[in-house]
């Protein structure tokens, strides 16, 4: 028999509301009620059947207090049949149709070497007479079946297809839409193009320093205005995205919440397994209709032993990925792809603790926009500010990036580069593009482009995720260079045919594109050249009496002079405008390091040069520590 711990007070359904039962309600319920279970758990399980449009077992099997196995246990009893707690994935052919079961565990086949096989039912208490019928029309069928759980099915099913499962990760998207996967570095004519540049820019030097370092000095300076213009622009549409923030969020339509899927991908993360696992536990979604996926390399030994010491609820499901370079981020989703099934599905990082309400505010959002908007961002903010001078201009960084340049392009209608964090989407179209590239380091902006140009938008919601910024340079320079390193492969994969780019996403999209990226990649590169102009131009106007003959030179001077310190200016205006009040006092006056900031990002920038040639798919793992305030 089923047993259950007795539960907390709990809603009763008055004789008015027990009328409204659908039939099929009624019958589980007495059902569970003949199988040993308490009326007051029947009930609160009805009450919540109805409100979630699920059945009373699903909400039973959502409870703490009902155990998985027993429960089954208890059908397979009831039925006559043998109940199997385990299945040797060994025994399981990887056939054709095996990873429905990863997603709707229901049947499976059971090879034995001395005996005919097995099928393996997990039977739903809706059909139940139904397969008592059959049995007993039919006995012998009681030799060639048995019962587990879904847990059991749904593992043996991963482990059953998990070389073939992890191959066609790392495969499809280059063998599916190779134009759009960074699997190949410089595609096509790409490396002989960036080659005769690189020759052409050193014959250039040395033939004709003067004029060639000019014509640099122009082109860095018009890549700085650019950048400079689009966040001074998103700076003036502050007061803008306030207004719409306090528009009356979309009212959902009435009826059942859909399943709703979380990945969590996590490597070396055991310090921040029970912070995760405490975080999520507070989403406020109906548990029945959660799906959280925890995804973890099969050898991280560590990570999977802290999270099998927690009391998982039964909405968690430990994925495990087999050892296959590349070992990333975005491999790690794409395999748990497959075995999503929620209508819609979410992306965390493992020192997350989302807004309990980020899911509510991100289905409604879904409800409201057209159909073609198929992601939605939300902001994260950084909390350790306080920390270290690296952490809290990280914080003025994310500030000026989620809640001031994110959501202009969302007004707009231009593409975003997502975070790698926090992005909702709707599944069925997540899976039609192809979901993420496993070879690129920043799969969140490849994706926020990639599905731009497909004819699918993205937009920004407003209740965050908070995380912790790194506090020492070593991990912040890592991370850093992992993130130049994946911005640098999005612009090469994207401008592997630019004309058709241009077409596909339009050309003030390919303008802001270039602006974002390229913009933002060579304006890093060139950051130190850019302060050595300056200070030869203040040198020569210092030598010629605070003038100059060359009215360019002139020119130029005053431009580097808007370009560092308006790009400053801009950059510290925008985070602080988008912070509260107490972001801003745990910032302090930490903004004044600014430019030693931009000096490491070019360092970081040049160190992801250097690694995408030797060593383009290394993932620069950033450790992650609890936090120690709440």
């Amino acid at each position: 028999m089923a047993t259950a711990n007795e539960a907390p007070a709990r809603r009763t359904p008055s004789a008015a509301t027990a009328q409204l039962f659908s039939p099929a309600l009624k019958r589980e319920g007495r059902l569970l009620l003949q199988m040993g279970i308490g009326k007051p758990l029947i009930a609160q399980a009805m009450l919540l059947a109805k409100e979630h449009g699920t059945t009373v077992e699903e909400e039973l099997l959502a409870f703490a207090e009902i155990n998985e196995a027993i429960y089954f246990e208890a059908l397979a009893e009831r039925l006559g049949l043998e109940f199997m707690p385990d299945i040797d994935p060994s025994r399981v052919q990887d056939i054709a149709g095996l990873d429905t079961q990863i997603i709707r565990p229901e049947m499976l086949r059971v090879h034995h070497a001395s005996r005919p096989p097995i099928t393996v039912i997990v039977p739903s208490l809706s059909r139940l007479d139904e397969v008592a019928a059959l049995l007993e029309r039919t006995p012998l069928l009681r030799q060639s079946l048995a019962v587990s759980t879904p847990s059991v099915v749904r593992n043996a099913a991963w482990q059953a297809g998990r070389l073939r499962r992890v191959t066609a990760t790392t495969r499809a998207l280059f063998e599916t839409t190779p134009l759009h996967s960074a699997r190949i570095t410089f595609w096509g004519k790409q490396g002989f193009y960036a080659g005769v540049f690189l020759c052409a820019l050193i014959a250039a030097v040395i033939t004709l320093p003067i004029i060639s370092l000019l014509m640099l000095h122009i082109v860095l300076t018009l890549f700085y205005l650019a950048n400079f213009s689009v966040r001074l622009y998103a700076l003036g549409c502050a007061f803008r995205q306030e207004r719409s923030a306090r528009k009356p969020r979309a009212t959902v339509p009435a009826g059942p919440l859909p399943v709703y899927s979380v990945l969590v991908a996590l490597y070396k993360e055991e310090n921040v397994a029970a912070q995760l696992i405490e975080a999520l536990d507070r989403l406020d979604w109906p548990r029945s209709r959660l799906d959280i996926k925890l995804i973890c390399e099969e050898d991280d030994q560590e990570t999977i032993a802290a999270l099998r010491t927690l009391p998982l609820a039964p909405e968690y499901e430990i994925v495990l990925v087999p050892v296959h370079l590349p070992r990333t981020k975005p491999k790690a989703l794409s395999y748990a792809l497959p075995g999503v099934r929620g209508t819609f599905v979410t992306v965390y990082d493992a020192e997350d603790r989302p807004h309990p309400g980020q899911l509510r505010e991100a289905h409604a959002a879904f409800m409201a926009a057209p159909e073609r908007v198929i992601c939605l961002q939300a902001p994260l903010i950084v909390t350790n500010a306080r920390q270290s001078w690296l952490s809290a201009l990280f914080a003025v960084e994310y500030a000026g990036l989620f809640r001031g340049l994110l959501p202009m392009l969302s007004l707009t209608g231009l593409p975003l580069p997502l975070g790698g964090t926090s992005n909702h989407f709707r599944t069925a179209e997540l899976r039609h593009i192809g979901g993420w590239d496993p070879y690129n380091m920043t799969e969140d902006a490849d994706l926020g482009m990639r599905l731009h140009r497909l004819g699918y938008r993205s937009r920004v919601i407003f209740r965050p995720t908070f995380e912790e910024a790194p506090v020492t340079l070593p991990v912040w320079l890592g991370q850093r260079t992992r993130w130049f390193k994946g911005w640098l492969q999005t612009w090469l994969v994207l401008m592997r045919k630019p004309a058709q780019l241009g077409r596909e996403t339009g050309w003030p999209s390919f303008a802001v594109f270039q602006v974002l990226i390229a913009g933002m990649l060579v304006s890093s590169l060139s950051h130190p050249i850019v302060i050595g102009f300056l200070v030869y131009l203040t040198w020569l106007m210092v030598q010629q009496s605070t003038h100059v003959d060359s009215w360019l030179a002139f020119w130029l001077f005053a431009c580097d002079i808007v370009n560092l310190f308006g790009s400053y200016a801009v950059f510290i205006a925008l985070g602080r405008n988008r912070m509260g009040a107490r972001e801003r006092r745990a910032v302090g006056m930490r903004w004044a390091f600014v430019p030693f900031y931009w000096l490491i990002m070019s360092l970081a920038a040049w160190r992801a040069v250097l690694e995408l040639q030797t060593n383009p798919f290394s993932w620069n793992k950033t450790p992650h520590e609890p936090v120690s305030e709440k």
